[in-house]
């Protein structure tokens, strides 16, 4: 199995599936929702106390077991293996719509490049978002397709640099405009008389599961590729103050911006491709700055889909000991296929399913209930199923007697009363979605969608293991 070249080259890597629209675009979006800094002291208590000890259980298991989400579950238990191909199935369906979005990035940072973008409708009205998903897909399997140091460590050295730079200067830009003071003063001063309520923990929460990656077996998946001796911990911290780094710097970047034309920060679609344009287009040569910001988001979506395509890539190719060329290929078809409903819904054809569109459908099933679902099993089978011991040898003594029982009582216990209580309740909140501003499809619809994609991957997968001559066939067959 391919190792990372160096540990700088992991940690850039790891940052780069960490950092995506969830830092950028749905931070700031569900910042504005919430009324600025009274979010902040929820979400990082969420990222530190949830989100970093999960994402250092994750690595450490993947660096121990040295395999796939698949052969990982399979240590453990051989029926666990199932629970394997769940993770998969959902992290391949996120993918399957977060490429859409990654698409109207390009396509803005593309127009922005030509002039002055489209309004957001009138993006969405004709086939560019379309043919840009089939883009954004296509060059996603191309890296995968090229490996973990020629294909995925190479483009995150250049890329995650990149977006940082950008912001900087943004961030420089951003600091010469009226509305700077209000905008930072916005994102920074916190509220404390709205920390009662339970949808902002809830928002919190959900935001720093989806903005680290974890939970979903990503971050086991690029464990696996870890060298022997180098710090998990130490690499995990960096990788969280970085995500966390991107997200605020972002936010000090949209807020004055946004606040400097006297107009409202806003939740979801509305704030990166509605809101923001405006405020670009007011500005002197702001084609400039909206270039670069979409690029920025681009770029950021673009290694965070990288980093979902390998976790299916690096399961099917040890399954069925195909090559990676292969089975990115093969892969990156079946998610064009897959995905190809939730990009028509936001297109000329308009697609919907019962008056929803197919990718806000996706969102509120997969993303919005798949997510935490993956995040306890992980967390449950990774400390209730094995010893201790495991954690200790790759983490140390006393980060284990840390991060053991939060992941094994905690992380499960904080994941089902956040998710069901919501569920429960029933209430609407745009900022507990991962695509803000998704329509909402109501708590029933919610699970019976998410039951019934979950019954539909778990059979298509025995179904395609039926097939004489297949390896993985033969492997279940024998442990069932």
């Amino acid at each position: 199995m391919e190792q990372w070249s160096s540990r700088a080259g992991f940690i850039l890597a790891a940052i780069g599936s960490a950092v995506g629209i969830g830092n950028i675009w749905r931070f700031s979006a569900v910042v504005g929702q919430n009324g600025g800094g009274a979010y902040l002291i929820p979400y990082l208590i969420a990222v530190f106390l949830c989100a970093f000890p999960l994402m250092v259980l994750e690595l450490a298991i993947g660096r121990h077991f040295h395999g796939t989400v698949i052969s990982a579950f399979r240590s453990v238990r051989p029926q666990f293996r199932v629970i394997g191909w769940l993770l998969c199935g959902i992290v391949f369906l996120m993918l399957s719509y977060y490429l859409v979005i990654t698409g109207w990035t390009l396509g803005y940072a593309l127009t922005s490049l030509g002039g002055e973008p489209l309004p957001f409708s009138r993006f969405t009205a004709g086939w560019l978002p379309v043919l840009l998903f089939v883009v954004a897909a296509g060059i996603s399997g191309i890296v995968v397709s090229l490996g973990i140091r020629e294909g995925i460590e190479r483009i995150s050295t250049v890329l995650i640099p990149v977006s940082v730079g950008i912001l900087v200067v943004l961030l420089l830009y951003a600091a010469t405009m009226p509305g700077f003071v209000q905008g930072v003063s916005f994102l920074l001063t916190p509220d404390f008389s709205v920390l009662g309520d339970p949808l902002l923990w809830s928002a919190a929460f959900g935001q720093a599961f989806f903005s680290l990656s974890v939970g979903t077996g990503i971050l086991l998946t690029y464990g696996a590729y870890v060298r022997p001796g180098e710090s998990i911990a130490g690499s995990a911290l960096i990788i969280t103050l970085a995500d966390v780094g991107v997200a605020l710097l972002a936010g000090m970047v949209i807020f004055p911006l946004v606040f400097s034309f006297g107009l409202v920060p806003t939740i979801g679609a509305e704030l990166a491709f509605t809101t923001l344009p405006a405020a670009f287009a007011l500005m002197p040569n702001g084609w400039i700055v909206a270039t670069a910001f979409f690029l920025v988001l681009f770029f950021a979506a673009l290694t965070s889909a990288i980093s979902m395509l390998e976790v299916g890539v690096a399961a099917v190719q040890e399954s069925l000991a195909w090559s990676r060329g292969r089975t990115a290929a093969l892969l990156t078809g079946v998610v064009l296929l897959i995905g190809l409903p939730s990009a028509l819904s936001y297109s000329a054809v308009d697609l919907r399913i019962g008056g929803i569109r197919v990718l806000d459908f996706m969102d509120e099933t997969v993303g919005a209930l798949g997510l935490p679902v993956a995040a306890i099993l992980l967390a449950v089978v990774f400390t209730w199923f094995i010893p201790p011991r495991i954690l200790t040898e790759e983490i140390g003594h006393s980060i284990a007697r840390f991060v053991h029982p939060l992941c094994r009582f905690v992380i499960p216990g904080v994941l089902m009363v956040t998710t069901g209580a919501r569920l429960l309740a029933g209430l609407d909140d745009p900022g507990l979605r991962n695509l803000p501003g998704s329509a909402f499809i109501g708590t029933v619809l919610q699970v019976e969608g998410l039951v019934a994609i979950v019954l539909i991957v778990l059979v298509i997968t025995l179904a395609l293991c039926r097939f004489r001559g297949c390896p993985l066939a033969t492997r279940i067959r024998g442990r069932i």
